[in-house]
């Protein structure tokens, strides 16, 4: 992998994508153990249909952390200088998330060079997650 340089990138410039396999119910089941997020709404699907939904709906972090497994994928994890997000659609059962990225701002701010990228998740039904984040590259 080619790591990308302040002066490599120009403002426009697409991140390379990510693309996950079908959220599974076993993969909710693994990630509520990791994260600690044990509401039911994620593996309960009595709860989830009495709470006005047809099935379990996927962490909204779950989605979040495929993000920043394409930045990481992109770049080294300690250039990640902050992520912020903000959830705007569920993910279901069977979704497939494909996350983008691209160049919005180049800056410096004390002796590091910084761009700022805007992110999406995405699945076949809905935008999930729209962020940002500012990455320091040599």
């Amino acid at each position: 992998m080619t790591l990308p340089t302040f002066d490599s990138l120009k403002i426009g410039d697409e991140i390379p994508a990510l693309t996950t396999p079908p959220v599974s119910r076993h993969a909710l089941a693994l990630y509520c153990g990791a994260s600690g997020d044990h509401n039911p709404i994620h593996v309960d699907l009595d709860y989830a249909r009495s709470s006005g939904l047809d099935d379990v709906i996927a962490h909204g972090m779950l989605s979040a952390g495929y993000l920043g497994r394409m930045l990481a994928n992109w770049v080294p994890q300690s250039a990640i200088r902050s992520m912020n997000n903000r959830f705007t659609a569920m993910t279901h059962i069977g979704d497939s998330v494909t996350c983008t990225g691209k160049v919005v701002k180049k800056f410096k701010e004390g002796n590091e060079k910084l761009i700022r990228v805007e992110l999406q998740a995405n699945t076949p039904k809905a935008q999930t997650i729209i962020a940002e984040a500012v990455i320091a590259l040599e």
